[in-house]
């Protein structure tokens, strides 16, 4: 913790032990909104006071860049009428994005606490689909129309502004609220007072549709480079904006929900520490028996070539160096797509590319091992004699072994992302372990056919 850090916090609770209720307030209120936000993470025992002694409106600031386990136990310990001043202060999407986090039943009782306006708002981006741009979108934005002058816009601007969720962007709209275009407030303030809205338009815009998926709405944003976007219906009626604040934490989400389907588990809708451990019971062991019947069939492909193990007991030695080997190919493979992409660097279309490009890349990392492979076994067997008369050969084997088993690995890696993508399914299910897994069981059958071919006569 900084020095600064420190500061703040002893002069916050030397306030608070003088119990100086206009002193805290205006400490409070002239601190920076990170710097507060700071302040409660590390006093956690004040979180609520210090939300309660804040004017509102910075409270709100504050409260919606909170942790969501944070947020939670500041409500719980609130006043009924102060939880009320907050939830009416949150915008309309932070406060949708809190309410949907919670039971029915807490949700229910917190929209009886919303003013009637805020209260029709809030249930009515509750109503759209979960993981939908709808309920990102926030109804506080500048609409003007088409036929107003910029002095018109200007002064509109002036008297709504201070309620907008942003006013970098104007939208424009037609008398029944229909979706035209939208304009950057640079080009309203270069323009001439007398000119016309019609006139600054080029109708080149980019708009979400409310039912659109929150990650494809991230992609747009990326792609476009824009601030804010509106949100229409089937009906190219304007229903409100999305901002690239609320995108950022959208994006963070769904780094977090694939990282953890990555590590071999169900995505976690809720912090980890707050999870219930029957519900993360849940969550993990899907997976951890799914990988495990998949291993089992690592102990039938052994069975079958049981034969081959009971006549050159060598075989057995390398089962880890090779399965091994090829599991962690076909996850580096596996993770390397999955992130690609996620940020938009590979679409469907580019699978030939990307498998030509693993094929190679399999055969060069394959032959790199495949070398330290072979001249471990002949300089292991130099010094301590391990192997027996037939080294070269046993070397031989590892050696093309792991050739076939590393680039099987790049190259089922890479395309089982796809494949699941072109499925409908999300990519990151195809996990590092999941690969290593599938890997595994034909890693052993590369490796024992190809010692069938090396030690036929020989030890077989």
């Amino acid at each position: 913790m900084s020095t600064d850090n420190i500061t703040l916090q002893e002069q916050f609770e030397e306030l608070m032990h003088s119990g100086n209720e206009t002193s805290i307030r205006e400490f409070l209120n002239d601190q920076n909104i990170s710097d507060v936000a700071e302040l409660i993470n590390d006093l956690p025992e004040y979180e609520s006071q210090i939300v309660q002694h804040m004017n509102m409106h910075r409270a709100a600031s504050v409260f919606k860049i909170l942790d969501l386990s944070t947020q939670k136990a500041i409500i719980q310990e609130l006043p009924p009428y102060k939880t009320a001043e907050l939830l009416n202060e949150l915008p309309a999407d932070d406060r949708t994005a809190f309410l949907e986090e919670l039971p029915s039943e807490v949700v229910k009782e917190f929209i009886r606490l919303l003013d009637p306006e805020e209260r029709r708002v809030t249930l009515a981006l509750l109503g759209y689909p979960e993981g939908s741009v709808g309920r990102l979108m926030t109804p506080d934005y500048i609409a003007v129309q088409v036929d107003w002058t910029v002095q018109e816009v200007l002064e509109h601007i002036r008297e709504v502004g201070k309620d907008s969720e942003t006013i970098d962007v104007i939208y424009v709209v037609t008398d029944k609220g229909e979706f035209v275009d939208d304009i950057r407030i640079r080009e309203i303030l270069l323009a001439g007072p007398e000119k016309n809205v019609g006139e600054l338009i080029d109708n080149r815009f980019i708009a979400l549709h409310v039912n659109d998926d929150q990650e494809e709405a991230n992609q747009v944003f990326k792609m476009n480079n824009r601030v804010a976007l509106p949100v229409i219906d089937d009906k190219n009626l304007l229903l409100g904006i999305v901002t690239i604040d609320d995108i950022l934490w959208v994006a963070n989400e769904e780094f977090s929900e694939d990282m953890q389907k990555m590590g071999g588990t169900e995505a976690l809708d809720e912090p980890y520490l707050e999870m219930p451990i029957m519900k993360l019971f849940k969550k993990r062991v899907v997976w951890l028996v799914v990988l495990f019947l998949g291993e089992m069939l690592t102990a039938t492909a052994m069975g079958y070539f049981e034969d081959e193990i009971q006549k050159a007991v060598v075989l057995a030695l390398f089962v880890p160096l090779i399965i091994s080997s090829g599991g962690n190919s076909g996850s580096q493979a596996s993770t390397l797509i999955i992130q690609a992409m996620a940020v938009g660097e590979i679409t469907l279309i580019d699978w030939w590319r990307v498998l030509r490009r693993e094929i190679i890349s399999g055969l060069m990392l394959g032959a790199m091992l495949g070398l330290i492979g072979f001249f471990r076994v002949v300089f292991w067997n130099t010094i301590f004699h391990t192997y027996g008369d037939h080294t070269l050969m046993v070397a031989f084997t590892v050696g093309f072994s792991l050739v076939g088993v590393v680039l099987w690995g790049t190259v089922s890696g890479s395309m089982l992302p796809i494949v699941l993508k072109k499925l409908g399914a999300d990519p990151a299910t195809s996990s590092a372990p999941f690969v290593a897994t599938l890997v595994d069981v034909t890693g052993l059958i590369i490796y024992f056919s190809t010692a069938y071919i090396f030690l036929r006569g020989i030890l077989l």
